[in-house]
C-alpha cells in the first residue's frame, strides 16, 4: 500500500465502514469535481437517471465527440500496426490539452493521413497496373514476333514451291489464284490482357462457346504470381490475346473479360510503337516507384508523430468519456446551476475527498464550493477491503465463492494461511515444493516486466496467483520435511534414525525387523519407515487421523467465526439458538473422536476407535473393555450422545418461534400511522418498508430452519468424512513419486547404459513435472478450494454482498475499449 500516513490500517478481517454521500455540485465546477474524484478513486457513484436512456442525458453530445475521436485513436492504433509502428511507451508529455483543440488536431491528422493512404493507394494501383502492362507488352510481342517469322517463313516456302511446279499451261490461273492486292485483304480485330490462371479453361471455353468457334485465342503463362490491381494479392496469372472478326464478337469477347476479372491492355502489332510503349511503361513505373517511396516515407514519420503523443491522448480521451458518463449519473438541480450526486465512499476517505473537492472549487474559479453530506440510509452499503499485491489474490479466491456482506467476517484473512496449509498436507514433498518455489520466485522477481506485457491467458493467471504459489511452496516444503520426501526419497537431515537392525548380522531390514536403539527422531517421520513392510499401514493412519483433527479444527474455526458475525450485529438469537447447538453438536461427535485420537497417540493404546465411535450409539451403556482410553469415558460419551440429541431440537424449534415473536412486538401498534397528503408522497415514503417485513410468513421461516438444520446434521458426517481427501491426496502424490522414481529412474540405473539412463533420466524429468508438478497441483489446488468453499465457509459465511466500485481512472488500462 501506499505510505502509512496517507491510507489506513489494512485491515481485512471487516470491509471498511462506508457511508452514503451526497454532493451537491455548482455546473462551473462539476467537470473538475468529478475528474478529482476519479483521480482518488475512492467514490462509487449512484446513477440517479437510471429511468432516462441514454440518448436523454444531459451530455450525451459530449459522450458522442469522445466516441468519435476514440474511433480516430482506433484508425491510427490500426494504421500504425499495420505499419509495424508501435506507440511510445514514454509519450511526450503535452501542455495541459483542451478537449476542443484535440478534437481539431485528431480531425487534422486523420484527413492527412486518409489523404496520404489514398493518393498511396491509387499510386499503387497504377503501378500494378503498370507492371501487368508491361508483361503484356513483353509476353504478346513476343507471340506477335513469333507469328510474324513463321509468316514470312511459310510465305517463301510457298513461293519456292510455287515456282517449282509452276506449269506454262496455267499462267493465268495461278495468277488469279495469288493474292495481288494486299490492302484489301480482310484484317482481324485483337484484344490482350491478363486472366486468372485457375480460370483460364473456362474463359477460353466460353469464349469459344459465345463466338462460336469464330475466334482464335493464344495465352502464356506468366511464371511468378503477379500482384493484382484490385485487391493487391499476388496471383498466378496467364497473358491472353484473343484474334476475333467483327464489332458483334468484339462486344462479347469485352463482356465475357469483364466477368471473368481479366485486365485489357492495349497493344499494337507495330514493332516499333511496341518498342515505343515499352519504354514509356519502363519510365513510368520508375517514377512512380520514387513517388511511392517518397509517399510511404511521409507516412511513417506522421505514424511515428502520432504515436509519440498516442498513450497520452488516448488515455485524456478514456478518462473524459468516462468522466462525461459519471456526469451523466448526476441529477440536474431545478435551478439548472448546480448537479447533484449521490454514491459510497469509504469513512476514510471523507478527508481525502472534500480536499480534492475544494481544489476543484478552486481550479475552476468558482463561487460557490460543492457541498459535501453525509445521508442516513438503510440500504445495505458495498464492500471494500483495502488489499496489497500479496493478499488480493487471497481475496480473490474467496470473492469468487460470493462477495462478503457488508461488515461480515472475511475468510480471507484465514485463506492466507488455511489455503496454501491445506494444499500442502496433500502435496507434502520438499523436492517438489522446492521446484514450485523456484518456478514463483521467476515471476516474483520479474513481476515488474511481466506487469507491463501482455501474457497468455494460463501465464496471465499463474502470475495473478504468484504469492499464492509461493506459500503453497513453501507449506509443501515444511509438510515435505514432515513426511520426510524428497522426490519420494528419504533423508536424515534431523539426526540419525532412531531405528536399527535386533543384531550387526542383519542386512535386509526390511524382512529381519528393527527396533529402536535410540531417541525418538526429532522432526517429521523417521527415515527408516520408508521402504518397509508397515510403511503404508504407519502412514494411513498418520495421515488419516491428521485430516480428521485438521478438518474439526477448521470447522470449530467456522462456527466460531459465526459467534464474531452474530455478536457484531447484534444477533443474540443466532448466539444462543444456532452457535451454541452447533459447538455442541459437533464437538460432541467429532471433537470427541478428535480428542480419543490425540490421548491414542498420546497413550500408545491400541484400542479400536472404529468400534468405539459405532458402539457409542449403538450399545452406549455397554462396556467398553479394551477399548477404553481413560477412567470416566463411558460416562463422558453417555453425556456427550445426550448434548449431541439435545442440539438437535434445540437447533430447529426455538429459532422460528422467537423470529416470530420479535416480528410480533417489532410491529406492534403500526397498524395505524399518519395520513400523508398526496401532494407531499416524498414525506410518506420512508414510512415504506422496502424488504416486505409487513408479512411473517412462520411456515417459510420454519422450513427454512428445518433445512438449514438438517443440512448441518448430515453436513458435520459428509463434511469430516470429506476432509478425508487430504489423506487420500496425500497417498496418491507419494505413491506416484515413488512409482516414477523406482519404476522409472532407479531402473533406468540399473541397465548400466548411458543411453538408456540419459533417456530414464528424460522420461523422470518429463513425468515429474507434467503429472506431480502440474496436473497434482491442480487437483490439490482445486480440492484445497472445495475444503474452503463448502466446509468451512457454509459455516458462517454470507457472501451475498456486492463489490465497491469506485470510480477511478487507475482501473483505465491499456485492454479497455477506448
Amino acid at each position: 500500500m501506499a505510505d502509512g500516513g496517507c491510507w489506513p490500517t489494512m485491515d481485512l478481517l471487516r470491509s471498511e465502514p462506508m457511508q452514503l454521500v451526497q454532493l451537491i455540485i455548482p455546473t462551473e465546477s462539476a467537470h473538475r469535481a468529478i475528474s478529482y474524484l476519479g483521480d482518488l478513486g475512492l467514490f462509487q457513484f449512484k446513477d440517479l437517471n437510471a429511468e432516462k436512456s441514454p440518448f436523454q442525458r444531459t451530455y450525451a453530445a459530449q459522450i458522442k465527440r469522445c466516441g468519435e475521436m476514440a474511433r480516430k485513436l482506433r484508425f491510427f492504433r490500426e494504421q500504425m500496426t499495420k505499419a509495424g509502428i508501435a506507440p511510445s511507451r514514454k509519450s511526450a508529455e503535452e501542455t495541459e490539452v483542451d478537449l476542443d483543440n484535440l478534437e481539431v488536431k485528431l480531425a487534422e491528422l486523420e484527413a492527412e493521413l486518409l489523404e496520404i493512404n489514398a493518393n498511396n493507394e491509387e499510386l499503387q494501383h497504377t503501378y500494378r497496373e503498370l507492371l501487368e502492362y508491361e508483361l503484356v507488352l513483353q509476353k504478346a510481342g513476343e507471340f506477335f514476333s513469333l507469328a510474324k517469322n513463321s509468316a514470312k517463313a511459310h510465305q517463301r516456302e510457298l513461293e519456292v514451291k510455287t515456282t517449282f511446279e509452276g506449269s506454262i499451261d496455267n499462267p493465268l490461273l495461278l495468277e488469279k489464284e495469288l493474292p495481288t492486292d494486299l490492302p484489301k485483304q480482310l484484317k482481324l480485330g485483337f484484344i490482350s490482357g491478363l486472366v486468372p490462371r485457375e480460370k483460364s479453361m473456362a474463359f477460353e471455353r466460353i469464349l469459344f462457346r459465345a463466338t462460336r468457334g469464330n475466334m482464335f485465342l493464344k495465352q502464356v503463362a506468366v511464371e511468378n504470381p503477379v500482384l493484382d490491381p484490385l485487391s493487391a494479392e499476388k496471383i498466378y496469372k496467364n497473358v491472353f490475346v484473343i484474334f476475333y472478326s467483327g464489332e458483334r464478337a468484339k462486344s462479347k469477347i469485352l463482356k465475357i473479360c469483364d466477368a471473368f476479372g481479366a485486365n485489357r491492355y492495349p497493344f499494337t502489332d507495330d514493332l516499333g510503337k511496341q518498342f515505343q510503349m515499352t519504354t514509356e511503361v519502363s519510365g513510368r513505373l520508375s517514377e512512380l516507384k520514387t513517388t511511392i517511396e517518397v509517399g510511404l516515407l511521409h507516412r511513417s514519420t506522421l505514424l511515428q508523430t502520432i504515436g509519440f503523443y498516442f498513450e497520452q491522448r488516448s488515455l485524456l480521451v478514456k478518462k473524459q468519456k468516462s468522466i462525461f458518463h459519471t456526469l451523466n449519473m448526476l441529477s440536474i438541480d431545478v435551478t439548472k446551476k448546480c448537479l447533484v450526486a449521490e454514491g459510497w465512499s469509504p469513512v476514510f476517505a471523507t478527508n481525502k475527498s472534500q480536499v480534492a473537492l475544494h481544489r476543484a472549487t478552486m481550479d475552476s474559479n468558482s463561487q460557490v464550493g460543492v457541498i459535501f453530506q453525509v445521508l442516513p440510509t438503510k440500504e445495505s452499503p458495498p464492500t471494500y477491503f483495502q488489499t496489497n499485491k500479496f493478499t488480493s489474490a487471497f481475496q480473490e479466491i474467496v470473492d469468487a465463492y460470493g462477495v462478503a456482506k457488508y461488515r461480515e467476517a472475511n475468510p480471507g484473512v484465514y485463506t492466507i494461511i488455511t489455503f496454501p496449509f491445506l494444499f500442502a498436507v496433500m502435496f507434502g514433498d520438499w523436492g517438489h515444493g522446492i521446484c514450485l518455489l523456484l518456478a514463483t520466485l521467476y515471476f516474483i522477481i520479474r513481476e515488474k516486466k511481466f506487469s507491463t506485457q501482455k501474457l497468455g491467458d494460463i501465464i496471465e493467471m499463474t502470475f495473478g496467483g504468484r504469492y499464492v504459489i509461493m506459500m503453497m511452496a513453501l507449506f509443501s516444503i515444511y509438510t515435505g520435511l514432515i513426511y520426510n520426501e524428497f522426490f519420494s526419497v528419504p533423508f536424515e537431515l534431523f539426526g540419525r534414525s532412531s531405528y536399527g537392525c535386533r543384531d550387526l548380522s542383519c542386512r535386509d531390514a526390511t524382512t529381519a525387523g528393527l527396533i529402536k536403539v535410540r531417541g525418538t527422531y526429532p522432526f517429521g517421520v523417521d527415515p527408516k519407515w520408508h521402504g518397509t513392510r508397515s510403511e503404508l499401514p504407519f502412514l494411513n493412519s498418520l495421515k488419516m487421523k491428521m485430516s480428521i483433527l485438521l478438518g474439526v479444527a477448521q470447522m470449530n474455526l467456522g462456527i466460531i467465526l459465526s459467534y464474531y458475525n452474530a455478536k457484531y450485529f447484534g444477533n443474540d438469537i443466532n448466539i444462543w439458538y444456532q452457535f451454541v447447538p452447533q459447538m455442541l453438536f459437533l464437538n460432541s461427535l467429532f471433537g470427541y473422536l478428535s480428542l480419543l485420537v490425540i490421548v491414542k497417540w498420546c497413550t500408545g493404546s491400541q484400542a479400536d476407535l472404529y468400534h468405539v465411535m459405532i458402539y457409542m450409539f449403538l450399545s452406549p451403556t455397554d462396556d467398553l473393555g479394551e477399548n477404553q482410553l481413560f477412567f470416566g469415558q463411558k460416562f463422558l460419551q453417555l453425556v456427550l450422545l445426550l448434548l449431541a440429541l439435545v442440539a438437535v431440537p434445540w437447533m430447529l424449534f426455538p429459532k422460528p418461534y422467537l423470529l416470530k415473536k420479535q416480528h410480533q412486538e417489532r410491529h406492534q401498534g403500526q397498524s395505524y400511522s399518519l395520513l400523508y397528503s398526496s401532494d407531499d408522497p416524498l414525506e410518506a415514503e420512508p414510512q415504506i418498508n422496502p424488504h416486505g417485513h409487513d408479512e411473517f410468513e412462520f411456515s417459510e421461516v420454519f422450513v427454512h430452519q428445518l433445512i438449514h438444520t438438517i443440512e448441518f446434521v448430515l453436513g458435520a458426517v459428509s463434511n469430516t468424512a470429506s476432509y478425508l481427501r487430504l489423506w487420500a491426496l496425500s497417498l496418491a502424490h507419494s505413491e506416484l513419486s515413488s512409482v516414477f522414481y523406482d519404476k522409472v529412474l532407479l531402473l533406468a540405473w540399473g541397465f548400466n547404459n548411458i543411453i538408456v539412463l540419459i533417456v530414464g533420466i528424460i522420461v523422470f524429468i518429463s513425468a515429474t513435472v507434467g503429472v506431480l508438478l502440474v496436473m497434482e497441483t491442480l487437483s490439490a489446488f482445486l480440492h484445497a478450494l472445495r475444503l474452503h468453499w463448502v466446509e468451512f465457509q457454509n459455516k458462517f459465511y454470507e457472501g451475498d454482498g456486492y463489490k465497491f466500485s469506485p470510480f477511478s481512472f487507475a482501473l483505465l488500462n491499456e485492454e479497455d475499449e477506448i
